[in-house]
């Protein structure tokens, strides 16, 4: 066999790999948005949206957690990523979330879009890096409200641990880790938490769900990467074992009616 030869069968074996791959992937997308369609269509029958996030997110609980699954950094153009088959904390947060407010798979793509993204524009600097921008963002788009306790108090952070951003300076109203436990009545299933970070300059180190047990405990239901997946913990448990000083809470709201 002549060299021209074998690097043609060489180029077909590779064109027919990546195409084989291709087609994989175009498999797994479509599974995955059949998978979110029928979550969303499930979801409908569960009255609101703190319901609906209620039953959404434990249907996905066991789903592996998966670190840096958003495609862009300063030099590379941003893609517009919805998957179903493993989550960060905050990518399970807005699957969940963008589900929960949708009616169909095309609601549920423009939901992701405006809840990840500033003014829902697809460009890695629009994207919401801090937890702290996720929530002030999602607050001004009506997306959500702060769950005000009396106790909360004003902290400041300096964040600069995101690569490829200037510095900021957060102002961020908090809860106390007494005054949060002290005001669990407040707390509805399907808000979402945020846990302050120890380190100077992160705000948040985790965020989550919170869940409610029969007998009225709060749990977290998060993607947590020391479990490797999506999992129910006691809420107690959790700030216990990371020392957490501060929380954030913000409640889920209906979609305006078009």
């Amino acid at each position: 066999m002549g060299v021209d030869s074998r690097l043609s069968r060489r180029r077909l074996l590779g064109l027919l790999a990546s195409g084989a791959a291709f087609a994989a992937a175009a498999h797994e997308s479509r599974a995955g948005e059949a998978h979110i369609a029928k979550l969303i269509e499930e979801g409908r029958a569960h009255g609101g949206i703190s319901q609906r996030i209620d039953f959404i997110s434990a249907q996905l609980r066991g789903t592996r957690y998966l670190g840096y699954t958003l495609i862009g950094s300063p030099k590379k153009p941003e893609v517009f990523v919805m998957r179903d088959d493993g989550f960060d904390c905050v990518t399970y947060c807005e699957t969940v979330l963008a589900a929960a407010r949708a009616r169909t798979i095309g609601e549920f793509e423009t939901a992701l879009r405006e809840i990840r993204y500033h003014n829902g524009v697809v460009a890695w600097r629009e994207r919401n890096h801090y937890f702290f921008e996720w929530g002030e963002h999602n607050v001004e788009n009506k997306v959500c409200k702060p769950v005000a306790a009396d106790g909360a108090i004003d902290i400041i952070k300096r964040v600069d641990s995101q690569a490829g951003l200037e510095p900021r300076r957060f102002t961020m109203r908090v809860m106390p880790r007494a005054v949060f436990q002290a005001n669990k009545s407040l707390m509805e299933r399907g808000d979402i938490i945020g846990f302050v970070s120890h380190r100077p300059d992160l705000d948040y180190f985790h965020s989550g769900f919170i869940a409610v047990r029969p007998d009225g405990a709060l749990l977290l239901r998060s993607a947590a990467e020391s479990h490797g997946r999506v999992v129910d913990e006691s809420m107690d448990g959790f700030l216990a074992r990371y020392s957490v000083r501060y929380v954030s809470v913000w409640r889920p709201q209906e979609p305006a009616v078009a």
